[in-house]
This record gives structure tokens, C-alpha cells and sequence, in this order.
């Protein structure tokens, strides 16, 4: 039995909150990072005796797009999937259900889920400094619950997840990050941009349509150049201040 993490994670947060939950399941695993453009995820062909931890943040309730495009070039051949859904203290919506349609269709087996949360990527009073402490010895009882299940065999399948269907639409948003006068050209926001949607030439130029405000490129540049225009910011914050307020709690979905 082998193994993997499979993430898409462009700041930090659900890598995170995926490494806390792996590190207690499993003494070995491969990481695969969802975010990387350069990868052909064609290639990729698991076993039926595998177990593979998917982990996604949620996006306005749903699955980035490019994560779901990247996963279904995956042959999951019966892997068993545990799927992980961190978000920033506001709802995952219909990201479970999204999810979960998605790695069937690309052969997985889901046995198991896990809700969690970590800082918000845009907003980041929101959640602030999760996963913490607790999170984390929670996320560890999570992940030695389901291998108990999986090694007895109670885990095979009929899991129901919270969501609908169809899904929620999800429209963008509307604010992108910015190129301040410090930028010095180098170029690391395009080469991580998981999308492409940074000019490699130009890299303060960056195409509106094709980002996917992961905010990847505000969180590796070197010279914090990269930002959103702080009036939308407050607007949205302020705007959200009530659904993210309080103290979610990480969850754990067996079947049934």
C-alpha cells in the first residue's frame, strides 16, 4: 500500500492542514503538487491498493478549476481517496460533493472526508494563524481513525458528503492582485503563477481573465510588490466580517 498527497495549495494554507493529517496517517508518502503547470498529470496511474489524500481549498463554495481539470487527467484505478476540504472560516458550500464527483469520475474510490481550516488566503484576519495546536492534534485523530477503518475494512465506499447538486455558481472575484513599484522584473510570480496568468516577459502585467486570485504570486514575491487594491479589500472583508466570524470546527466524514 502506497501512499500519496495530492495538493493544490498556492499559499500555504491546505498544504498545511494536508501535511498535519498525512504525517499522522502515513510514515511515507509522495507529495503531488497540483499547482505545478509543469507536470503532465497524465501520467499518473495509481493502484487499487493505494490511498490517496486529495487536498483542495474551497473557492467561493467550489473546487478550483484547474484542480479539477488536473485530477481528472489522473487514472485513480480504484485508489481508495481521502478527500480534504480547507477552508478560510467561512463555508465549503458544495466543494465536498464537487470534489468527490470529480476523483470518481477519474476512477477513485472515496472512503472518507475531512472539513478543515486554515487562514484565509485573501483575508487573513479571518482564521488567523490556523491550523493551530489543537487543529493539529485533531487532524492527527482524524487520520488514525480512517486508517483504523480502512485496515479493518469498514471503509470501502457509499460516503455522503454535505453539498448540491447541481453546484453553486461561482463567478470570480473581482479583485486582483496589483504590481507595486518595487517590483525588480524577477520573474518568480510568473514561473509559480499555477495558471500561467503572469506575463514571464513583463511579470507585472498580469492577464485578469486567466487569474484565478489563488494569491500565489502576493505570497512568493520577494519584494511584496504584488497586493490587492486595499479599498476592495476592506469592502470584501467587511462583507464577509459576519460569515467568518466565530470559531469553525475541523470535521471528519465516515460512511455511513
Amino acid at each position: 500500500m502506497s501512499s500519496y498527497n495530492i495538493t493544490f495549495s498556492p499559499t500555504g494554507g491546505t498544504q498545511k492542514a494536508a501535511d498535519l493529517f498525512t504525517k499522522a496517517f502515513s510514515n511515507e508518502s509522495e507529495s503531488i503538487d497540483l499547482t505545478d503547470r509543469n507536470v503532465d498529470f497524465h501520467t499518473y496511474a495509481f493502484h487499487a491498493d493505494d490511498i490517496c489524500i486529495v487536498a483542495v481549498p474551497s473557492y467561493g463554495g467550489r473546487v478550483p478549476d484547474i484542480a479539477v481539470v488536473r485530477l481528472k487527467q489522473m487514472k485513480g484505478n480504484g485508489a481508495r481517496a481521502i478527500l480534504m476540504v480547507v477552508y478560510g472560516n467561512r463555508d465549503y458550500d458544495d466543494t465536498f460533493v464537487e470534489l468527490q464527483d470529480t476523483l470518481e469520475e477519474a476512477g477513485f474510490v472515496c472512503v472518507a472526508a475531512v472539513a478543515a481550516i486554515a487562514e484565509h488566503s485573501i483575508m487573513r484576519q479571518f482564521a488567523a494563524g490556523r491550523p493551530d495546536a489543537q487543529d493539529a492534534e485533531e487532524l492527527a485523530g482524524f487520520a488514525k481513525t480512517i486508517r483504523v477503518g480502512i485496515e479493518a475494512g469498514t471503509l470501502a465506499s457509499g460516503l455522503t458528503l454535505p453539498g448540491n447538486r447541481p453546484y453553486k455558481e461561482y463567478g470570480g472575484v473581482p479583485m486582483k492582485p496589483q504590481t507595486g513599484k518595487s517590483c525588480t522584473q524577477c520573474g518568480i510570480c510568473a514561473k509559480s503563477c499555477p495558471v500561467g496568468a503572469i506575463d514571464e516577459a513583463n511579470p507585472s502585467q498580469t492577464n485578469a481573465q486567466a487569474c484565478i486570485l489563488c494569491m500565489r504570486c502576493v505570497a512568493v514575491c520577494p519584494q511584496n510588490a504584488r497586493s490587492i487594491n486595499k479599498v476592495l479589500l476592506a469592502g470584501a472583508s467587511m462583507k464577509l466580517k459576519k460569515a467568518c466570524a466565530g470559531h469553525k470546527k475541523n470535521e471528519l466524514f465516515l460512511p455511513n
